[in-house]
């Protein structure tokens, strides 16, 4: 049966919405604050009314450990210069293992998986005990708080035992996925001066090996702050020659006398203190260092593991990630509720379509997460899950990864259960977490994100900065949160940090989303509004695909974009400018596509790549993504760029006419 947009879906059991987290902290709010809050929507407008009242209530309800005092809850004046609980000192891994004191003996807090390993389990007692082991081991080779730590390592549980351990004694996080290649991997993590690396030897992806060992080597010859290497023989698992000299084993940085809960010391860091580094590119140079920092992304993923995850102890949280994406930080980040996680390293695919459903099956997983591709595959193959596996414990979906349609919603409901708390939330890596997103108490409809997070002021704004209802704009943040990044990693000035988000609209969060905001409450997102790259769910930079494309020898210059098209497919071509006397043949198409992958990842290789006799610049030299992006679209000329801002403008020409005269991809009507 046919589905529109915002068409009414599901609404929860009564009984299932008044037992949500949502409903108890409005219980409690209603019993300690005095606030009689009978429904979502109420509870949002006093989160963003009174941002002071509604994180202090946070803090409180989640009994946050900490030194010092939770006031002054907010200081300072505009975005970028307000500062969150500033008298306190926390540490974000001493709440991931807080639920270990309340666990029952061998209770499971990770289950892993991957193409090569079977199904296993690690308990809340495995976990902590093998944290504070590697922790203190971490120590003793002289890693302080504030040293950066980083990793090339694949969604296993060595990979979460190294963040923890790493945060836990103060020390600065970073991670990138194994599927990266060396300049990728070398432009991110020199920029943090990291001082100690944990890599793999590879990785296993759709029944094939990938040893990574000549790209671990080439990595830590690119980072010359490294003192030390702690490396896991995954592929080799009886492998005992280190991929580079000295390096340490992952079994002998295990192997430490036990360290009990009580008798390790948390390293307890002040509001300003770095928790990770997340990596989101721009359109030009190296990628952004966003750096976070404990207590915001603290009380920015309680509040959203909690509330809009609904996440508790003994429900089992399941989103096939990459180390390489943040969502990989927010599945680790269920552990804050003493829900358990589920990790799987391999293709989503292998060794069948229907692979993810019998392993969330298998593992119980009350909250399942997908992409919309993924939902793609699975309806093309005719596949439903509720005819051959066991889901009755899941509870709730989570789309997420890019903007999902209303039949991505139907397709849960007709094929895995009718019962379902269907969800699409979305947020970046720029802030950890979600603008927009669900919750329990909510009916669900088609297509549609059920509201706006708690605590993010968000807006829906036309171009001159007004804002609108039941129309597409801007997406905007219109006052400060926690969870905003501290600095950019070697911003002194903070100039790459405002120029990102608040140089649009003035003192004012542009995201760089297109949303629309209907009446009662509900989002939709629309795709990228400014230049950066969404594939296949993971945001990538144009800088990247440039860096690596013009330096063929036949590349004069390049242009790179992504169009989100109907049914929640993408089109990414890149143009290239070839110097005189090349041509764009096959084989040069195969050398371009070989060294992004290799280069790059193979997410940077372009759907299809056409050659263009000028690429489109503005008058201060920047390359025009956004209106070639715009045009591909089906935005009006006029609309899309002005000619007079244009170095050159007669190369527009050629993109209008391959507009009206190419048919190998599917334009989508503008939203």
């Amino acid at each position: 049966m046919a589905v529109t947009e915002g068409q009414w879906l599901w609404s929860p059991r009564p009984e299932y919405a008044a037992r949500s987290q949502l409903a108890q902290f409005m219980d409690w709010l209603r019993r300690t604050r005095d606030l009689d809050i009978a429904d979502y929507e109420t509870l949002r407008q006093w989160s963003v009314a009174e941002p002071e009242g509604f994180w202090s209530a946070l803090w409180d309800y989640f009994d946050i450990q900490a030194d010092g005092s939770s006031t002054p809850v907010r200081e300072g004046e505009g975005m970028m210069e307000t500062r969150w609980f500033t008298g306190a000192r926390v540490n974000y891994a001493e709440h991931l293992l807080r639920y270990e004191a309340k666990a029952a003996e061998g209770e499971t807090a990770i289950f892993h998986q991957t193409e090569n390993r079977p199904l296993d389990r690690m308990s809340w007692q495995q976990l902590g005990h093998q944290v504070r082991v590697l922790a203190t081991r971490l120590r003793a080779m002289g890693i302080r708080p504030g040293d950066r730590v980083v990793s090339y390592m694949p969604n296993v549980p060595e990979t979460t035992l190294a963040m923890i351990a790493t945060i836990a004694v103060g020390a600065v996080w970073s991670s990138t996925a194994p599927e990266f290649g060396i300049r990728t991997v070398v432009d991110r993590l020199s920029q943090i001066e990291p001082k100690l690396i944990f890599v793999s030897d590879g990785y296993r992806f759709g029944g094939k090996d990938f040893d990574r060992t000549a790209e671990v080597q080439q990595i830590v010859a690119g980072l010359p702050t490294l003192e030390q290497v702690i490396w896991l023989p995954y592929l080799q698992p009886d492998r005992s020659t280190p991929p580079v000299p000295d390096a340490l084993c992952w079994a002998e940085a295990l192997s430490g006398p036990a360290v009990p809960p009580e008798a390790f010391q948390y390293e307890r860091v002040d509001n300003q203190h770095p928790l990770w580094v997340m990596f989101s590119s721009g359109t030009t140079g190296l990628p952004k260092a966003i750096t976070h920092n404990h207590v915001g992304q603290l009380v920015e993923h309680l509040k959203l593991s909690a509330f809009h995850f609904n996440l508790a102890p003994g429900q089992v949280m399941f989103f096939h990630s990459t180390t390489g994406w943040a969502m990989y930080q927010l599945l680790v980040s269920s552990l804050l509720r003493g829900a358990a996680i589920v990790q799987y390293d391999g293709s989503p695919v292998h060794p069948g379509l229907d692979f993810l459903w019998s392993l969330a099956a298998n593992t119980g997983a009350t909250n399942f997460g997908a992409s919309p591709t993924f939902v793609q595959m699975m309806e093309k193959a005719g596949l439903r899950p509720r005819d051959h596996f066991d889901l009755s414990a899941l509870e709730a979906v989570l789309v997420a990864g890019a903007p999902s349609t209303p039949e991505t919603f139907k397709w849960f409901y007709d094929n895995v259960k009718e019962d379902l708390w269907v969800t699409s939330q979305s947020g970046g890596t720029e802030v950890g977490s979600a603008f927009v997103g669900a919750s329990p108490t909510l009916p669900v409809h088609a297509g549609e994100i059920q509201c706006r997070c708690l605590g993010m002021d968000i807006q829906s704004w036309s171009d001159d900065g007004q804002p609108q209802v039941d129309a597409v704009g801007e997406l905007v943040c219109v006052k400060p949160f926690p969870s905003m990044p501290v600095f950019f990693w070697g911003d002194t000035d903070g100039k790459r940090y405002h120029e990102a988000y608040f140089e649009h609209f003035p003192g004012v969060w542009r995201h760089g989303d297109f949303i629309k905001i209907n009446a009662r409450g509900g989002c939709y997102i629309y795709g990228r509004s400014d230049s950066t790259l969404n594939r296949f769910g993971v945001r990538i930079g144009a800088a990247e695909v440039y860096r690596t494309v013009e330096q063929v020898d036949a590349v004069a210059d390049s242009v790179v974009v992504c169009c989100e098209l109907d049914g929640g497919h993408f089109f990414m071509p890149l143009f290239v400018q070839l110097k005189p006397g090349f041509v764009l043949d096959e084989a040069l198409v195969n050398t371009l596509n070989t060294k992004l992958r290799s280069d790059c990842s193979p997410r940077h290789v372009p759907d299809r790549i056409y050659a263009v006799p000028k690429v489109p610049y503005t008058l201060t030299g920047k390359k025009m993504e956004v209106p070639v992006r715009k045009l591909l679209m089906g935005w009006p000329v006029d609309q899309a760029a002005s000619r007079d801002a244009m170095m050159n403008p007669e190369s527009l020409d050629w993109f209008i006419d391959f507009v009206a005269t190419t048919g190998d991809y599917q334009k989508p009507a503008r939203a």
